[in-house]
């Protein structure tokens, strides 16, 4: 079961590993919080704004639905509200009653449900920082990790299912930087300009953002606010890579499922495909916790469950 925040989400984070164990027999179901209402046109060559501009939301349920199908498998919506990514200064209240409004137990009841009754031996979502500070990302989190700690409570949630213990639980790791760093490497072995010199050198400030925050934690006085950032993203240790060098093809197909979102000459496609099978064949987790015994590194989300 992979938790995602948005239509999109789950195609641009862990598609190929979904396509890859759905072949191979598994089943796997995509849980949708929100339904994108408010995103935007993200794609400048999506043909129809009349009906993009008219009624979003059902434009990417059909979006999310042949997403779905290229990947070969299951998807349900939680039915929350899209709280919206704020911008300005100061920010902008968010939506009432949007998704990541709500009480945590009132936004985790339908995902412990939907765990009850899928039953899943592995559970993946976002980080504490859902990937990057997008509130329904975040909220995402919160509600997967409550999943994980509850669902297996009989006294927890009643009237939501039998309690279903999950064994495992990822966070994904689609941004990985030593995935971008090998193949920026890769692009100039192949006497090619790399399209990943900004994100490297993105990476690299928050290296350092990491070290000035280490320092600061040691008591030394760090006062020059332009070396204290607002948001640094957490740093966890990939364990897992699961080979994906067969699915790449079913990702793409579920990335241009997502029209409104995702634009076809865009970063995501940035790397082909060839050179993502020759440098970096495999999409990347985090095992946070394991109920049964799963050494790490691993190759298979499964490990210790077959």
């Amino acid at each position: 079961m992979a938790v995602h925040a948005h239509p999109d989400d789950e195609a641009s984070k862990g598609a190929a590993m979904m396509a890859a164990y759905a072949a191979a027999g598994a089943e796997v179901l995509v849980v949708t919080c929100t339904g994108g209402e408010a995103g935007s046109l993200l794609n400048p060559s999506f043909a129809d704004l009349v009906r993009a501009e008219r009624d979003i939301t059902a434009v990417r349920r059909e979006e999310m639905a042949r997403a779905a199908q290229a990947l070969g498998v299951q998807q349900v919506w939680l039915g929350f509200l899209d709280s919206g990514l704020p911008e300005g200064d100061p920010l902008p209240a968010l939506p009432d009653h949007c998704f990541a409004q709500l009480p945590l137990q009132t936004a985790a009841a339908p995902l412990v449900a939907l765990v009850r009754r899928f039953r899943p031996h592995v559970l993946i979502s976002y980080d504490e920082a859902g990937g990057y500070p997008h509130p329904d990302h975040i909220q995402a989190h919160h509600v997967t990790l409550e999943a994980w700690r509850r669902a297996g409570d009989a006294d927890a949630y009643p009237g939501t299912g039998e309690p279903w213990e999950i064994s495992k639980l990822y966070y994904d790791r689609a941004f990985n930087p030593d995935k971008f760093r090998a193949l920026h490497e890769g692009f100039l072995a192949l006497g090619q300009e790399s399209p990943f010199e900004a994100r490297l050198t993105m990476y690299a400030r928050m290296d350092a953002m990491r070290e000035v925050l280490r320092r600061r934690d040691a008591g030394e006085d760090i006062s020059d606010p332009e070396h204290l950032p607002p948001f640094v993203p957490p740093h966890h240790e990939v364990t897992t890579q699961v080979p994906v060098a067969d699915f790449l093809d079913e990702r793409d197909a579920a990335l241009r499922a997502h029209a409104t979102q995702v634009d076809p000459d865009g970063p995501f496609f940035a790397a082909p495909n060839d050179l993502l099978r020759t440098t970096w064949p495999w999409e990347d987790y985090a095992l946070i916790e394991s109920r049964v015994l799963a050494p790490t590194p691993e190759d298979d989300l499964f490990n210790g469950l077959r």
